[in-house]
């Protein structure tokens, strides 16, 4: 993969940025993993997409995002989904020959959606370009909390009583669906928009006042909403998985979080919340905790990585997987690659055996067929 002497180094597209509520996390999550990546190794290639959808590349594509200044002026870059092309397609604001920039790999930081629904995987699959993380399936149900509950229910992987509402439902419906939840699965519940990511849109509610707000804050980011039971004082830990079809799972974190839960503000803007690498848990716990990492990781149709969540009874112990990530944060404080450090992979490392995990995820790929040849020509 990587090269050594005499050989040429990886050309990888980190892509960044994003029509999502996450596209500052990404901007951020983007500038580590491209200040991290080996040189000798890697020729680095930023893809940057703003907030209205436009593609653009370049050393100084970083700087662009951030200032909100990718406009019509600056060009084009189109990733095409036509896999005899390889790259990107740059074109200049004043028009001339298109530049195709062949990329060998590229590395979604893209946060949220059209970036870790899927969306993106599947252009890069059309474009036969190899990249890191789960695939198209794998990113769709991934970012789908509804979908990942139902899939690890089926794999008998515990889960916290939910209840799933549609906009159309609650339009027509909404004394009946509060007064439900607060039946069972009863209060506190919390309220998620389900393809939803960085805690946005979702709250805590005691009661049918907070239900109803809860409700119609999560409805402005989804148009169909998870209702959870909540555990006071859970403890929320996290764990990080890497790999194909035989993952490794990391040491597991604790998040103290700096507000009631674990929402926009305690992650990325206040700088209060702490963490615990590795958590304080029992030989046992530890030993539940990462083999349900690995099977719930496993169950969703995840590949090169993810950061699975859960929820521990604090008398208890009892355990409840919450969420996956199928693309983790990468900023300075997050916690994909902070459990990986403890558990012995540096950041770099990391960062170069997912990039290895595509690459032979492609090569299994490419090995498929994709043509048939029938006994007769039936259908001329």
């Amino acid at each position: 993969m990587a090269s050594g002497k005499g050989r040429r180094r990886v050309r990888v597209g980190v892509l960044f940025g994003g029509r999502s509520v996450e596209h500052e996390v990404s901007i951020v999550s983007a500038a580590s993993v491209i200040a991290a990546l080996d040189r000798k190794k890697f020729t680095v290639v930023p893809i940057g997409i703003t907030r209205e959808g436009r593609w653009i590349s370049g050393p100084d594509a970083l700087r662009r995002l951030r200032s909100q200044s990718g406009s019509a002026r600056t060009g084009r870059t189109d990733l095409l989904p036509d896999p005899t092309v390889g790259g990107l397609v740059g074109r200049s604001a004043g028009g001339g020959r298109p530049r195709v920039v062949h990329l060998d790999v590229v590395f979604p930081v893209l946060h949220g959606s059209f970036g870790e629904d899927g969306t993106v995987q599947g252009l890069l699959e059309m474009a036969g370009i190899p990249y890191v993380g789960a695939g198209v399936f794998g990113s769709a149900a991934g970012m789908d909390k509804i979908v990942t509950k139902i899939l690890w229910q089926a794999a008998g992987i515990p889960v916290l009583p939910y209840l799933t509402v549609t906009d159309h439902e609650y339009a027509r419906n909404r004394r009946r669906i509060v007064a439900s939840a607060a039946r069972s699965p009863g209060f506190p519940l919390f309220v998620k928009p389900s393809h939803s990511g960085s805690s946005i849109g979702i709250s805590k509610a005691r009661n049918r006042v907070e239900l109803s707000r809860a409700l119609s804050l999560a409805f402005r980011y989804d148009r169909r909403v998870i209702i959870e039971k909540g555990i006071d004082r859970a403890r929320e830990i996290e764990v990080a998985v890497l790999g194909n079809e035989t993952p490794v799972v990391s040491v597991p974190g604790e998040i103290l979080p700096s507000n009631e839960f674990y929402d926009y503000d305690a992650k990325y803007v206040d700088g209060k919340s702490t963490a615990i690498v590795p958590a304080r848990l029992p030989a046992a716990g530890v030993r539940r905790i990462r083999a349900l990492a690995r099977a719930a990781f496993l169950a969703v149709g995840c590949e090169g990585m993810a950061r699975v969540d859960f929820l521990v009874h604090p008398r208890t112990g009892r355990v409840w997987v919450s969420e996956v990530n199928t693309i983790p944060g990468f900023t300075p404080i997050s916690m994909y690659p902070k459990l990986w450090e403890a558990t012995g992979l540096t950041y770099p490392r990391l960062l170069e055996r997912l990039i290895g995990l595509a690459l032979q995820r492609s090569r299994k790929t490419a090995r498929l067929r994709t043509a048939y040849d029938p006994k007769t020509d039936w259908y001329l």
